[in-house]
């Protein structure tokens, strides 16, 4: 039997610019998903817009590989038991995989490749969800870097044109080899019904997505930060799953060499460096793994954040009494979406304001968001929160109300999550409970019962605040 590879699909459901299909396509190979039990089974929700847009992703990538006269193989269970039985019944010879620094999926592959190992199949695992990873950028006395301003800095000064460059797949060596499941595999048959999806899902979605954004993109360092508008790239989702290459989001800016970095015009700088965020905080979790159960900052682990539960619920509802943090929520709630500007008011008023801990918050992130990716949860929590990299001496509190004026002044974002305020003029809305009893009774705002007071005084929670974090930072 001549050798056999297969390409494990993970976080990039793409058939184009991929490493592990670029190296698995060196030879025979054939390529496969798991549905993995392992993930699957402490989702919460069963409508889960996850495991919808996976599986739809995965509908274009079967279509793609059966038109060029393949099968994909797909699998449901436990990887660790599923990998080495198609191993042992599909005559594989070797396994590619991308790496994935999350770590559950550093202990699945390490599982997965012993087995491969006693079984006599070759493990092969390459980079490709990142630009650069892991130990690739590190500070001049070799230890990996904390702050984002001088990983930029470096990352730049390390980025080649071999990272930049298209991956190519040898098609013509794909095999028609028969997966050694059912072929099929629908929502159903696990336990799960389809979730409403706020975009268009696989590798064609992301495309279109792509292209769209290039067009707004001269404008993104002036529009990025108001929700109202279709400013940002919205890419976060395809970037998350793979079904867009990191690699041609850079190409795209007209950068094939690092040196077209300084030619960049304001907008196009702007998104590259919200790309290089992606990268710093995927570069943390490898580097800091302790971030995932505890505080970057290792004193913060100490901390006991007195807020009160009954918040925590009005905060996940929408019904803090403030205007942009509950319209911000309400999205999230009913969409998997929310604005990265957003993301930073909500994570502050939560933490800040109402003295939540932002485990809480990073966990029903972590539940709702569509593009939930680890490393960008985890770190952008910890950034607001104060317990992340960057810290400030400020602590970062944001005020909800200025941060409502300057970034949704005309209060349109406001009104389309919060309808209930959306007779009020843009004088009103930001802060209901100043306004006249006459102009809240013209707008049928009845605070209380169809609007909430709210539940906190800013400026009281940001004194507590700042004593709560300076009370860490007093011991340390």
């Amino acid at each position: 039997m001549p050798p056999l590879t297969l390409c494990w699909l993970r976080r990039d459901l793409r058939l184009s610019d991929s490493t592990a299909l670029q190296e698995a396509s060196q030879g025979p190979f054939v390529v496969g998903f798991i549905f993995d039990r392992c993930i699957l089974d402490e989702l919460e929700d069963l409508d889960d817009r996850r495991v919808t847009f996976i599986h739809r992703s995965l509908e274009e990538i079967r279509r793609g590989i059966e038109s060029r006269g393949g099968q994909l193989w797909v699998g449901y269970g436990d990887p660790v038991e599923v990998i080495p039985r198609w191993a042992q019944q599909g005559g594989l010879t070797r396994v590619v995989a991308a790496h994935d620094d999350d770590p559950y999926a550093l202990r699945r592959d390490a599982q997965v490749q012993a087995r491969l190992k006693d079984a006599g199949v070759e493990w092969r695992s390459v980079k490709d969800h990142v630009l650069l990873e892991r130990q690739e950028v590190l500070t001049q006395s070799g230890t990996p870097h904390k702050v984002f301003t001088p990983y930029q800095k470096a990352w730049l000064g390390r980025l080649t044109a071999a990272d930049l460059a298209e991956r190519t797949v040898h098609w013509p060596h794909l095999q028609a080899a028969r997966s050694p499941d059912a072929p099929d595999r629908s929502l159903d048959s696990m336990g799960f019904r389809p979730g409403a999806l706020w975009l268009e899902p696989g590798e064609s979605g992301g495309q279109r997505r792509l292209a769209d954004f290039l067009a707004r993109v001269p404008k993104y360092h002036e529009a990025r930060d108001l929700p109202a508008l279709e400013a940002t790239s919205g890419l976060s989702v395809h970037l998350r799953f793979g079904t867009l290459s990191i690699r041609q989001c850079v190409r795209a800016l007209g950068i094939a060499t690092p040196d077209q970095v300084q030619d960049l015009e304001p907008g196009p700088r702007k998104w590259l460096s919200e790309l290089v965020w992606r990268e710093f905080y995927h570069n943390i979790l490898a580097n800091f793994p302790h971030v995932v159960d505890g505080a970057f900052r290792r004193e913060f682990d100490a901390l006991e954040w007195p807020g009160l539960p009954e918040h925590f619920e009005a905060w996940k509802a929408g019904q803090t009494g403030y205007p942009i943090v509950d319209a911000a929520m309400r999205c999230l709630n009913q969409t998997g979406w929310m604005h990265n500007r957003l993301r930073m008011v909500a994570a502050s008023f939560l933490t800040k304001d109402l003295l939540v801990s932002y485990r809480l918050g990073e966990a029903y992130f972590a539940r709702q968001l569509l593009d939930f990716d680890l490393a960008q949860n985890n770190g952008g929590w910890q950034w607001t929160a104060s317990t992340g990299t960057d810290a400030q001496p400020t602590y970062r509190i944001f005020n909800p109300i200025l941060q409502s004026l300057k970034f949704d002044s005309e209060g349109a974002f406001i009104r389309r999550f919060c309808p209930e305020l959306a007779e009020l003029d843009p004088e009103a809305i930001h802060t209901p409970w100043q306004a006249p009893p006459m102009t809240l009774l013209a707008a049928g705002v009845r605070l209380g019962e169809n609007y909430p007071y709210p539940i906190v005084d800013h400026a009281v929670q940001r004194a507590k605040a700042l004593a709560l974090l300076g009370s860490v930072s007093a011991q340390t």
